[in-house]
């Protein structure tokens, strides 16, 4: 009998997953990371258009309709003042594919890929997937990465290092003092700094900055998507952006797992980046607003909170038996060390949900933690 491979076998379901799949059909759903806003309906209509017109019957270009890509390119320079050219992108199936892709296209069997811990259960996964080395770095108090302990790092064996902000799991973002550093170290260091900005425009202190914009040489990518800043979760539109050398060798990968991210959706996510803004505004103020509840909810509870300055996540340092105790009383959080091992002792929260529920919810969480502590 044919065995299963190595890569795959080294490599275990999601810790969130097991959350999901043990949760009750009435439980209080705070593990999922995806807003509760619908897509735009200018997106929406966009696609819908699309299709009964007949331009989505077809493969796009590998890399995706230059639209779309113009829209991308467009989108830098109006957002952080980056020049991007529209042949310098790739249309992906989501940020999940585009992370695949430049993980695939970069690090070879038994290179090491640095990335933070806790951090986006995909960076371990794929980068054995890779057949890489996950090194993972513990963060500091307020659970940013540390440019000087990625570059403490940094060996001979080093093809790339990750960098998340806004972050999932912690709702951290990075300050621009740590994304010039982190683009020096690249630069110096001849190492690939991998920027993974899905969460770029969900910002409530401070504002996003990319390495991108610092970078002297080609050694830093971007992936970023529609997913989370335009609540198009489904439909899966990602993009890489980095210099035509390293989109060439991408798009290798890509072409022969994918052939072209949907067609439909990236009629969608063009009119999401180029449309009314407005949408994305109000959203980003509703999860201001909830970041706070929550924030003090925890606080009264008697729980150490980093206040989160982006993304919808919040990650309290919690008891032992909290995350169980939650979710026997119909409250599904994810334990931390689903994001790592440095995340034992912490849970993560999402609040990408409704205030009814979100309230309470912070009631069962306030009872949980007497009960346990």
């Amino acid at each position: 009998m044919t065995e299963f491979a190595t890569r795959v076998e080294d490599v275990s379901i999601s810790g969130i997953r097991e959350v999901f799949e043990a949760a009750g059909e009435d439980a209080i759903n705070l593990g999922i990371g995806q807003p509760d806003f619908p897509t735009p309906g200018h997106a929406r209509r966009a696609a819908i258009e699309a299709i009964e017109s007949g331009q989505v019957d077809a493969y796009t270009s590998n890399k995706g309709i230059r639209q779309l890509r113009e829209a991308i390119a467009t989108k830098y320079d109006r957002d952080y003042g980056i020049e991007v050219d529209p042949e310098h992108a790739i249309a992906t199936s989501g940020g999940s594919e585009a992370l695949h892709l430049a993980l695939e296209a970069h690090v070879d069997p038994g290179q090491e890929v640095i990335f933070p811990d806790p951090g986006f259960v995909s960076y371990d996964a794929l980068t054995r997937f890779a057949g890489g080395t996950p090194k993972p770095l513990s963060l500091r108090e307020d659970l940013t990465l540390d440019p000087a302990a990625v570059e403490e790092a940094i060996t001979d064996e080093t093809a790339a290092f990750i960098v998340n902000s806004p972050s999932n799991p912690t709702g951290a973002v990075q300050s621009e003092a740590d994304m010039r550093e982190f683009a020096r170290i690249a630069d110096e260091h001849d190492v690939l700094c991998i920027s993974d900005e899905v969460y770029e425009h969900i910002v409530f202190e401070g504002e996003h900055h990319s390495p991108l914009k610092f970078a002297e040489t080609d050694n830093v990518i971007v992936v970023s998507a529609c997913s989370k800043t335009y609540s198009m979760t489904g439909w899966r539109l990602g993009w890489l952006v980095g210099s035509g050398d390293r989109i060439e060798r991408m798009v290798r990968v890509h072409q022969y797992a994918q052939a072209c991210a949907s067609a439909p959706a990236q009629f969608a996510a063009e009119a999401a980046l180029t449309g009314p803004q407005d949408p994305v505004d109000e959203m980003v103020a509703a999860f201001e607003e909830r970041r706070d509840i929550v924030v003090d909810g925890l606080v009264d509870a008697g729980l150490e909170v980093p206040t989160p300055s982006g993304a919808f996540y919040a990650m309290p340092k919690v008891p032992e038996g909290w995350c169980e105790e939650l979710l026997d009383r119909g409250v599904v959080v994810v334990p931390g060390d689903a994001f790592g091992a440095n995340g034992a002792g912490y849970a993560r929260l999402s609040y990408a949900t409704g205030m009814e529920d979100l309230k309470e919810a912070l009631e069962i969480m306030d009872d949980v933690t007497t009960a346990v502590q």
